[in-house]
């Protein structure tokens, strides 16, 4: 998928980030993925830096073109020590992309500005119709102070409603158990 520019949600595309999403039935067929498939080893040949985040989904809901691929996981049990991710997909309505627009610079200010956040990007596999962003928190209370009390985070979702900006959407929270990374060393600016 591409992601967004700026601060992380734009019209405008960051050209040197992409991001990868992948859902398996077992630990060992992520690694042996991550590990052996061709496709991504050439992306990690041409790369300068890599970052895998590993996680288990704790509750989601919704859909993403038709399904729903983290529901399919035993239920697990919050563990207030695990660092939190969340994603959040939606199709826009193509007579509410004007509006959807409108509304991402509040809307990337009021995250960027959340107690508790450690990253967020926008990403999405068809630009400016299918977007998703991820997130980085620092526990499920920080998630649910910004979901739930950000006034300026509460006034758009109003608005996602009432004007039903989105034909389809999906909203996920995990657990992060891992969060690796590379940077090849030639790739560093001295």
């Amino acid at each position: 998928m591409g992601t967004g520019g700026g601060n992380g949600f734009s019209l405008w595309p960051d050209f040197g980030t992409y991001a990868f999403l992948g859902v398996w039935d077992s630990q060992k067929s992520a690694d042996d993925f991550l590990k052996d498939n061709a496709l991504l080893q050439t992306y990690y040949q041409k790369t300068s830096s890599i970052r895998t985040l590993k996680m288990l989904p704790v509750k989601s809901h919704g859909l993403w073109s038709g399904q729903n691929p983290f529901t399919e996981h035993k239920p697990v049990t919050i563990d207030s020590k695990l660092p939190v991710a969340v994603i959040t997909r939606a199709t826009l309505r193509p007579s509410r992309l004007i509006a959807f627009w409108k509304s991402v610079p509040s809307a990337s200010a009021a995250i960027e500005n959340a107690a508790g956040v450690q990253y967020f990007k926008g990403i999405g596999e068809w630009p400016f119709v299918q977007q998703a962003t991820l997130s980085l928190w620092d526990s499920f209370e920080a998630v649910e102070k910004f979901a739930y009390r950000d006034q300026t985070h509460a006034k758009i979702i109003k608005k996602t409603r009432s004007q039903q900006w989105y034909s389809e959407d999906l909203f996920a929270r995990f657990h992060v158990l891992s969060d690796t990374g590379f940077i090849k060393p030639n790739s560093l600016i001295k």
